[in-house]
């Protein structure tokens, strides 16, 4: 699944190309993507502007003049990116903007279709239950913020830093990733946590996010950005999807466990769950 940095890497190019754009077509063809109750025909989208690109969490928001904003969730599997309109569409294209004066179109594709779309108020947004319960933006967030987040909290770490409502944008690649350079444990429980331990923590979030944009992204399977190019992030992994490779530091193997169904990759020694426990 597309996570923070990925988002952050196609809403960046979008925002420069977009911007100031005004929409002459918008097509819905798969309704089951659109999670309004009664979706709106994008067909009145023609002749309105987009004045913003941005992202909250994982969701991509682009701002139209007349209150309206369409938002973007790409699942595992979707791809928002810029075609020539000489390309033909295929069946797992579910919804294109074209513009005026743009020699581009704008499509979403979903080969699995966990993604989905949405047309909303732009004044609204904020009120909408899924983005009321969000959790910060982990970049935004100071180191007090962020070390008073954790108080009173007994989950596991990486757990937590999987909860959307906890601190929004970070998902299974990444919170291997940070979790390694911080040298804590996936099962750790956070209430054992010191305050070194977090500012640690606070910090390889910091980087690595900021690294990962730098690289646009981490391509594991489906990920394009907008320009439907790759991301580089992958290159620099040094536990995710690792398993039995030697550690970049001490050489130990990568494990491997299962936590809610999903793997997770750690080194049993840099991040030794008794050297707290």
């Amino acid at each position: 699944m597309p996570e923070l940095p990925e988002v952050e890497t196609i809403v960046k190019f979008l925002s420069k190309h977009l911007t100031g754009l005004r929409i002459i077509s918008g097509k819905l063809f798969c309704s089951q993507i659109c999670k309004d109750k009664k979706p709106l025909d994008p067909g009145i989208l023609k002749g309105f502007q987009i004045r913003d690109v941005r992202r909250r969490g994982k969701v991509i928001l682009i701002d139209l003049d007349g209150n309206i904003t369409i938002l973007f969730h790409l699942g595992m599997t979707g791809q928002l990116f810029f075609s020539s309109p000489r390309v033909s569409l295929d069946r797992h294209t579910h919804f294109v903007l074209k513009f005026a004066r743009y020699p581009q179109e704008l499509r979403f594709r979903d080969v699995r279709r966990f993604g989905y779309l949405a047309f909303m108020r732009t004044d609204e947004i904020f009120l909408n239950q899924r983005f009321k319960r969000l959790g910060p933006e982990p970049l935004e967030m100071t180191f007090p913020m962020f070390i008073s987040l954790f108080k009173g909290r007994r989950a596991r770490l990486k757990s937590l830093l999987l909860d959307q409502h906890f601190i929004a944008g970070i998902g299974n690649i990444y919170a291997d990733e940070i979790l390694f350079r911080a040298k804590l444990h996936p099962l750790l429980s956070v209430s054992l946590l010191e305050t070194f331990h977090l500012k640690r923590l606070w910090r390889a979030m910091r980087d690595v996010l900021r690294q990962a944009i730098k690289h646009k992204g981490s391509t594991i399977r489906t990920y394009i950005n907008a320009k439907t190019h790759p991301g580089e992030f992958q290159s620099f992994h040094r536990v995710y999807a690792k398993e039995a490779h030697p550690c970049s530091v001490c050489h130990s193997q990568i494990k491997r466990i299962k936590m809610n169904g999903r793997s997770t990759y750690f080194c049993p020694k840099c991040q030794d769950l008794r050297s707290i426990c």
